[in-house]
């Protein structure tokens, strides 16, 4: 079995306990505004164009059949790439032949055993910070058979595993990984079911009815909360965020992930727009200790705190699990 992913992302810290390996498996049923990876949304191999790095060797002028690339500024060795987006098939063929990596297509075909094998590089790692793989995306879920088969992978590797997941899939979906996975990532995005669409695409009520299941099923659920100014960052939300938790006893505590702008600066690379207003701002860190301390106030466990995960080994630094 085959699957397709965009990134595999060694050394990280913010995806579930401890220093592990995050696999970003493409393509998302949800079409958030403010999606910090929105090269995972689409199922098919995408290309990215970064005119900074382009040396104007002109190589891509001569594979490219469609007429896409044509002379633009001047560069270092000729005319910079000048990409129309309108003409081109995504062939990969500029990608190939652009040693500069201006070009490169992003999605690619791989087996679990693969992902495996770069997974386990960092088995030290994980061993001394208590950390593991991690699937993120995109959405997991969107790829449930493929996905199943990394987290069971993982397991008979004696890998601690979490998946990051919106819930937006079938029940059957998370029932088949739940033996296999230590962690969920549970996005809340939206309490309201009219703003969650409209923000996202998609309604809310499955993702609250897989929320449910899997708190009910005994799962370990970390509640992962982006909070973005100007759209959910309201009274209302944060008072649904603190009434789910509430109904939820055994989760595992409640994150709040402020706003950030690194999506943005994929838009033009992968020729892609928002809805979202570029005057929207990330919030300085006072506004988030007040929506941390509004849910601390109504008994909401929150882990936006900064821990030490690398306590068990003295040669790796402490690193900040806090966003």
């Amino acid at each position: 079995m085959k699957g397709r992913i965009f990134d595999i992302q060694r050394f990280s810290i913010h995806d579930g306990p401890g220093i592990r390996t995050t696999v970003f498996l493409k393509g998302c049923p949800l079409h958030c505004l403010w999606c910090h990876n929105p090269e995972g949304i689409s199922p098919k191999p995408q290309l990215s164009y970064l005119p900074e790095k382009c040396i104007g060797c002109g190589a891509c002028f001569e594979v490219c059949r469609e007429g896409a690339l044509g002379k633009g500024k001047p560069g270092a060795a000729g005319p910079i790439a000048a990409l129309d987006r309108t003409r081109c098939t995504v062939c990969g063929a500029c990608a190939a032949v652009c040693d500069a990596k201006a070009l490169e297509m992003v999605g690619r075909e791989v087996t679990a055993d693969e992902v495996l094998e770069v997974v386990l590089r960092d088995r030290d790692y994980y061993d001394a910070s208590g950390g593991g793989m991690t699937l993120s995306g995109g959405e997991p879920l969107f790829q449930p058979e493929f996905a199943a088969e990394l987290l069971k992978a993982a397991k008979a590797a004696r890998l601690n595993t979490a998946v990051e997941t919106s819930g937006y899939a079938e029940w059957t979906a998370l029932e088949r990984i739940l033996p296999v996975v230590d962690l969920f990532l549970y996005d809340y995005k939206e309490t309201s079911a009219q703003l969650h669409e409209s923000f996202t695409g998609k309604p809310n009520a499955q993702i609250l009815q897989n929320l449910r299941r899997l708190h009910g099923a005994g799962a370990n659920i970390l509640l992962r909360c982006p909070i973005i100014p100007e759209y959910n960052a309201r009274e209302e939300h944060l008072e649904g965020i603190a009434a789910i938790a509430k109904e939820l006893p055994k989760l595992k505590g409640v994150e709040l992930l402020p706003y950030h702008r690194l999506g943005r600066a994929k838009l033009n690379r992968f020729g892609l727009v928002t809805r979202m207003p570029d005057s929207v701002k990330p919030p300085d860190k006072e506004t988030v200790d007040k929506w941390v301390a509004k849910l601390e106030q109504q008994g909401v466990a929150t882990v936006n705190k900064a821990v030490a995960v690398a306590a068990a080994c003295n040669d790796l630094p402490f690193l900040c699990a806090g966003r």
